[in-house]
């Protein structure tokens, strides 16, 4: 064996199909999966032929007669479903313990503390459309110079200001302020920087300067573990900002969409370099899955999905891709909030089996332990690298 690159593609809120435990988290029979598949949008002949619809459970679609990929389903172990949590038990962390929500807002305590600490009055605070609280708060905001202050059904503290009131370093400079006081058992996943431009009369409009502050990962990953290795570990999206920049060589930023994310993967590919690419693209949440659009996320499946033929037919003798998920979010589903879902795991290489169902594994985890697996790196998870099942 002597795979030089792996690259990891996580197509935010992918899921497959409810896990066992659904009704645990207020969610009843989904799969985004599923919904996307009955749209007239959505084709996607690529992750068909790597085996898709041939994964267990799949629920829709025709299966591939040939397949050309390994494929499996992967259960979430951790206590969770929501991007933080997914993607660390992807690298190899479980979280037995969810991370902090709040349905009715932050206590009173948090706000005033906070209040004290920007030197700025808070408004909302409650769970909210990102759209919504602008138009709902934005002449509030204006006019107060207060910050406004929201949540969702994920573990987020999510500040948003107008850039022409609250210059945009000032933004993240109250969000660093609030990763620090958010911590122990306030400690959510992430605190997001929500800066917009506009006004009442000619509406207002989210600008791309979003940025994540997370929480440190609690445990050791295969980011940790390859760099301990001298490797490259390449973030593509939200990865640096999920894993707080740590065990990050290179982060090529946030991206303006899908697409963009897609563009520059395909860039990375000319470059000579040894290890892992991890590439987030969270349009398929962000913009479809928590707005129930089905059509809008078939369509931006089939749009991957013929950026992603681009993709392999730039690959290596040497190179493997995985492409998961970190969660669910069915647009088919009643609310916007995450789902509880298995997700997909497809690898696919010149060095990797074709036409091998992997079955259904017990944790996210496997990815991180066969990533690290791969390159000789020393990782200590609950997951299990499949590496021995997977090489032909």
């Amino acid at each position: 064996m002597d795979i030089k690159r792996v690259f990891v593609i996580v197509l935010d809120s992918f899921g497959i199909g409810s896990e066992p435990d659904s009704m645990d988290f207020g969610d009843g029979d989904t799969n985004t999966l599923r919904s996307i598949c009955k749209s007239p949008e959505y084709d996607t002949p690529n992750m068909k032929k790597l085996g898709m619809f041939n994964i267990d459970g799949a629920g829709c679609g025709t299966p591939e007669e040939n397949p050309i990929g390994t494929f499996a389903r992967l259960r979430e172990l951790s206590r969770g479903k929501d991007t933080t949590i997914g993607h660390w038990e992807i690298a190899g962390i479980v979280s037995e313990k969810p991370l902090p929500t709040y349905p009715n807002g932050f206590p009173p305590e948090v706000i005033s503390d906070l209040e004290k600490k920007f030197g700025r009055k808070i408004l909302c605070n409650k769970p909210y459309s990102g759209t919504q609280v602008i138009k709902d708060y934005g002449k509030e905001q204006k006019e107060t110079g207060a910050l406004i202050v929201y949540t969702s059904a994920d573990s987020v503290f999510q500040i948003a200001a107008n850039e022409e009131d609250v210059p945009i370093e000032e933004l993240y400079k109250y969000c660093k302020i609030a990763r620090e006081y958010l911590q122990g058992d306030h400690g959510v996943g992430r605190v997001i920087a929500r800066p917009y431009v506009g006004n009442e009369v000619d509406g207002y409009t989210r600008t791309p300067r979003r940025h994540d502050f997370s929480l440190d990962p609690t445990g050791d990953t295969m980011l940790d573990a390859l760099r301990r290795k001298g490797l490259d570990t390449i973030g593509v999206g939200k990865i640096s900002d999920i894993f707080a920049g740590r065990g990050i060589s290179r982060s090529l930023g946030i991206n303006k969409d899908n697409v963009d994310g897609m563009n520059k993967t395909l860039a990375v590919m000319d470059e000579d370099f040894t290890g892992l690419c991890f590439v987030n693209l969270v349009d398929f949440d962000m913009q479809y899955g928590h707005r129930r659009d089905i059509d809008g996320y078939a369509k931006a499946a089939t749009v991957f999905d013929k950026q992603f033929g681009e993709f392999m037919a730039k690959m290596k003798d040497d190179d493997v891709v995985m492409i998961t998920a970190d969660h669910g979010c069915d647009p088919g589903a009643p609310g916007t909030d995450h789902t509880r879902e298995y997700i997909p795991l497809l690898i696919y290489g010149k060095q990797i089996k074709e036409g091998h169902n992997l079955g259904t594994y017990p944790t996210f985890a496997m990815i991180g332990a066969t990533v690290s697996d791969i390159f000789g790196a020393d990782l200590v998870s609950k997951g299990e690298s499949l590496l021995p099942r997977i090489l032909k």
